[in-house]
């Protein structure tokens, strides 16, 4: 019987670039397929569903670690910015995960048929067993990778299908709170949806606050306890990781990345860099330059 493993290994093996990361013909579906312990990635989170099917990973979000592996899920229910190191990986059992973006549209639609939402824990991020039912409708819908005639008549019916298995399942209560109509989450995430296609530019509260339809002090509080920063450190973030990937992707100069990113003086974007990442920007594209070239 072919397993997500099975497929996932399969395909990772002909699809997966330099970090692992295997792209689908299905929007907001990934895998991920590393051989080896990485080092520490930082990001800031989409709302998503991870399930691991081989190997081990831990997550930091603020103070608290939280360790996954084989037969977990992690569950990211808002923007939140997140350390990650993948743990337990080799050669003859590499790091294997599923990764789905949460169909915002798909939730909100689901909610409305299954009804308010049930009580239950607040934390964006959380890892848990995996339940059978998102096992099995994962492993449905990565089949089609096979059957490519068959995607565009049945991919819609199984990310539904995903999607309410999560609802119905141990997170459906974390779920459920980002398909309320017009509630905190879905109005804040229309200002995380402008900081991330205009953090290169000034933006002040006020246009932040008026994409989220509240008061700038309401929008200040509700967006850090949706995301643990305020709406400046957040860019802030979305502006360093960006530049470290042009650093390290694309052979940038510091100097040159700083000001790609929207940076008006090099030396605070090497403060700056150094506060997040542990390391000055020069030095550390200078490390990335040298693996890529070991690799």
């Amino acid at each position: 019987m072919t397993t997500l493993l099975d497929i996932m290994d399969r395909h990772g093996r002909r699809h997966a670039d330099a970090n692992g990361i295997a792209a689908t013909p299905i929007p907001g579906l990934m895998f991920f397929r590393v051989a080896t312990p990485s080092g520490v990635t930082h990001a800031i989170a989409r709302p998503l569903v991870c399930l691991v099917v081989q190997g081990a990973k831990q997550v930091t979000m603020g103070t608290r670690d939280f360790q996954l592996g084989s037969g977990d899920s992690l569950l990211i229910t808002a923007d939140v910015p997140i350390v990650s190191q993948i743990t337990k990986a080799s050669h003859a059992a590499p790091y294997v995960s599923l990764v789905l973006e949460l169909d915002l549209a798909v939730v909100a639609e689901l909610v409305r048929e299954m009804g308010p939402a049930l009580a239950g824990d607040a934390d964006p991020v959380r890892v848990d067993p995996t339940d059978g039912e998102v096992a099995a409708a994962g492993l449905r819908l990565l089949q089609l990778l096979d059957r490519p005639a068959a995607l565009p008549l049945l991919q819609a019916p199984l990310i539904r299908e995903l999607h309410y298995w999560l609802l119905a399942g141990r997170h459906g209560a974390a779920i459920r709170r980002l398909g309320w109509p017009d509630g905190h989450a879905q109005r804040i995430g229309r200002a995380v949806a402008l900081l991330r296609a205009e953090f290169t530019k000034p933006l002040p509260v006020s246009r932040l606050a008026e994409a989220a339809g509240m008061s700038p002090s309401s929008f200040h509080q509700h967006f850090r306890s949706a995301t643990s920063l305020s709406p400046l450190q957040f860019q802030k973030q979305l502006r360093l990781i960006e530049a470290r990937r042009l650093m390290a992707a694309e052979g940038a100069s510091a100097s040159t990345a700083a000001f790609a990113v929207g940076y008006e003086s090099v030396p605070q974007f090497t403060r700056e860099y150094g506060r997040l990442f542990g390391i000055p920007p020069v030095r550390d594209a200078k490390s990335a330059r040298e693996k890529a070239r070991a690799a």
